[in-house]
C-alpha cells in the first residue's frame, strides 16, 4: 500500500487558502476544506486503502476550526509516529493587504468577535507563528494575482509551472447524430475521412480495435489532419492558460461516434500524454449502436 501525498494547507484568513485549494484540485488532488485536525490520520489511512487509489490529498486546516484547531500539533506528532508523510503549505499576506481584502469581500474574520479587523489579524498571526515555523513552504500572496498563485502552486506540487501541469486536457469522441457535447471547447468534424462503417469486417468493431485504428490512420488525409490539429492544439494551450482556463475539452466527432472519432481521439490523447500533459480520453457514444 502506497501512502498518498498529503498536503496541509493553512495560514492567515484572507491570504488565499481557498484559491490554493482550487489550484491543488486542478492538479488532481482530493481536496477537503476545514477538516478537524483529529480526523486527518484516519482520513489519510482511508484514502490509502481506497479502491479508487487516491494518492494526492490536500486539506485546509485553519483557525476556523476553533477548539479543534488547537489539537493540530498533537495530530502532526501522531502523523510522524505513524510514519505518514505530510507537507505544510502556509499562506500569508501583509496586514494592510488582509485588511483591504476583508473590506472588499465584506466577509467576517473568524476572530471578529475579538475586536477590530486589524487587531484580530495580528492576533491570528501570533497564534499561527509556531505553525508557520514548521511549514515546508510559505507563500506571501500580498502582491500575487490569482494566476500567479496558481502558477507557483503548480510549480511546487506538479513539479513545473508550465502549461503541462496547469491545464488538464479531455479528448472526447462523439457522434454528430447524437448531438455535439454541450461542454466542448473545441469541436472537430472528421466525417471527411473514409468511413470503416462501410466495410463489412470493420463495421461491428470500434476505433479501439487495431484493425479500425489502422484503417483510419493509414490515409494520407488522416496523417496530414492529425499533424495540423496537434499543432493547433499546442498553439492554443498557452493562450487558454493566459485566460485562467484549467481544463480544455476537445471533442472529435464522426457520424456515429464509434470508428473514426474514437481512433483519432485515442491518437490525440497519446500524443499529448507523451508530451507530458495531463490527459483524459473519453468515448461518449461508442456503445450506442
Amino acid at each position: 500500500m502506497v501512502a498518498p501525498r498529503l498536503v496541509i494547507v493553512t495560514g492567515l484568513s484572507g491570504a488565499g487558502k481557498t484559491q490554493a485549494l482550487r489550484s491543488l484540485e486542478d492538479l488532481d488532488f482530493f481536496c477537503v476544506d476545514n477538516l478537524p485536525p483529529a480526523l486527518i490520520p484516519k482520513f489519510a489511512e482511508l484514502c490509502a486503502q481506497s479502491v479508487s487509489k487516491i494518492n494526492k490529498i490536500a486539506l485546509v486546516v485553519d483557525i476556523r476550526g476553533g477548539d479543534f484547531f488547537k489539537s493540530l500539533f498533537e495530530v502532526l506528532s501522531d502523523l510522524n509516529d505513524r510514519e505518514i508523510r505530510y507537507e505544510i503549505l502556509f499562506l500569508e499576506a501583509s496586514d494592510a493587504t488582509l485588511v483591504q481584502r476583508f473590506k472588499e469581500s465584506r466577509r467576517r474574520h473568524p476572530l471578529s468577535a475579538h475586536g477590530e479587523v486589524l487587531d484580530v489579524i495580528r492576533e491570528e498571526r501570533s497564534l499561527l507563528q509556531d505553525l508557520r515555523g514548521r511549514a515546508n513552504k510559505v507563500i506571501d500572496t500580498s502582491t500575487k494575482t490569482v494566476r500567479q498563485l496558481k502558477e507557483e502552486i503548480a510549480g511546487i506540487f506538479a513539479g513545473t509551472g508550465d502549461s503541462k501541469s496547469l491545464l488538464h486536457l479531455t479528448v472526447m469522441s462523439f457522434g454528430f447524430k447524437y448531438g455535439i457535447p454541450l461542454d466542448s471547447d473545441l469541436v472537430m468534424d472528421v466525417r471527411f475521412l473514409p468511413n470503416p462503417f462501410y466495410l463489412k469486417e470493420l463495421r461491428p468493431l470500434t476505433g479501439n480495435d487495431q484493425a479500425v485504428r489502422d484503417y483510419v490512420l493509414s490515409s494520407a488525409a488522416a496523417a496530414e489532419f492529425m499533424n495540423k490539429f496537434e499543432n493547433l492544439v499546442e498553439f492554443l494551450i498557452p493562450h487558454y492558460i493566459k485566460e485562467d482556463k484549467t481544463t480544455l475539452m476537445i471533442c472529435i466527432g464522426c457520424t456515429g461516434g464509434m470508428h473514426r472519432s474514437v481512433a483519432l481521439s485515442n491518437r490525440l490523447g497519446e500524443v499529448f500524454l507523451k508530451k507530458g500533459f495531463r490527459v483524459t480520453v473519453r468515448h461518449r457514444d461508442i456503445n450506442r449502436e
